[in-house]
This record gives C-alpha cells, sequence and structure tokens, in this order.
C-alpha cells in the first residue's frame, strides 16, 4: 500500500477529511487542531502519529511506506 492508496482507503471508508494528514499527498487546508500523521522521517524512514496541542507527537517509525500505510490506516479506523 502506498500513500495515495491509503488516502482512498480512508475515503471510502468514511473517515473523516480533516482527522488525518499525509504528506505529499492529503494535507488538509486550513490544519486542522489534531490530527493523524504520516510523513517522511528525517532519517529516511516513515513516520505515524498524531498532531495535537501544536506538537507531533511521533508513534511509530517505519523502515517502509507500505508499513507506515498500514499502521496509519489501523489508527485511524
Amino acid at each position: 500500500m502506498n500513500r495515495r492508496e491509503v488516502r482512498d482507503t480512508l475515503a471510502a471508508a468514511g473517515v473523516a477529511d480533516g482527522s488525518y494528514r499525509i504528506e505529499g499527498v492529503h494535507e488538509p487546508v486550513p490544519t486542522p487542531v489534531d490530527f493523524l500523521f504520516l510523513r517522511q522521517g528525517r532519517d529516511g524512514g516513515w513516520e505515524t502519529g498524531v498532531y495535537e496541542r501544536g506538537s507531533h507527537q511521533v508513534i511509530a517509525r517505519h523502515s517502509t511506506e507500505a508499513g507506515a500505510c498500514t499502521h496509519l490506516v489501523s489508527l485511524a479506523m
């Protein structure tokens, strides 16, 4: 699964548009107050987590995009 497929999966499942952000694919404007995220990490891997109260809290780091995508889906559903 890749980032675009995750967006399609979450949309089809009825997950609220503003409840998640996928770097480079789904970046709601205006930025919601809190949301789940999937982004590329500084080390070249991938991160999933939650943004709340102005801070990104990484829940997990992943070596592959597919792993991060699967984790985001599990968090959102």
